[in-house]
């Protein structure tokens, strides 16, 4: 998992680094894989649910969801391996269910509205985020490179901001995406170990009632 190839994860960031700069400089690309529930319910362009996830509005947009990726996704790929919960397979199926199923509430609410649109790999990120705390909620994260709170806690101010920044509405992220993307996550991975791991659940509940704000290393 230390090389750069085998790792699920980095692929992933690179195919979202490279659509994003094929996206600024192909009009028609963006404009044809961005998600607009208008046009995928009048033409059934259903494909939307996944490319949008591969557009990204800017290089902030796009650093801030790479950059927690980074650092959840090889946690969340290493754990499910290491559990026995379906490895790569079980990492693909979260990430790429969470696309769609992050998606499904905004398409259902503006379905008949002309104009919206949403970009954005957020639902899936957050998907891995809190499909990773569930095993170590109170690990340690350092904020650049500096501030150490826990991941139990980053997670909590990455919704929390996203669902602030959903209801101003000033751009074409999907934020709403990462509230629903978390849950999904939650779900697919308290299910996954229900089915495949269930004596794991325990240690899980037991691990959540020892809470650290700020991490342990």
């Amino acid at each position: 998992m230390n090389s750069f190839t085998a790792s699920i994860t980095n692929i992933i960031i690179v195919i979202n680094v490279i659509f994003y700069f094929l996206s600024k400089s192909n009009k028609q690309l963006y404009e044809q894989s961005i998600m607009k529930p208008y046009v995928v319910q009048k033409q059934n362009q259903y494909y939307r649910f996944i490319t949008s996830g591969f557009m990204h509005a800017n290089l902030p947009h796009l650093f801030f969801n790479m950059f927690t990726m980074y650092f959840f996704g090889h946690n969340l790929e290493l754990l499910l391996s290491y559990y026995n919960l379906g490895g790569t397979t079980a990492y693909l199926a979260l990430y790429f269910g969470a696309l769609i199923a992050s998606d499904i509430p905004s398409f259902v609410k503006y379905h008949n509205s002309p104009s919206y649109a949403s970009l954005g790999a957020s639902g899936a990120v957050s998907a891995v985020v809190f499909a990773t705390i569930v095993f170590s909620p109170w690990s340690s994260i350092y904020l650049y490179a500096a501030i150490k709170i826990s991941a139990m806690l980053y997670a909590v101010l990455f919704v929390v901001y996203s669902v602030y920044m959903g209801k101003r509405g000033q751009d074409n992220i999907n934020h709403d995406a990462h509230l629903w993307g978390a849950i999904f996550g939650l779900a697919f991975v308290i299910i996954l170990v229900l089915m495949l791991e269930p004596l794991l659940f325990q240690s899980i509940i037991e691990s959540l009632k020892h809470p650290s704000l700020f991490g342990r290393d």
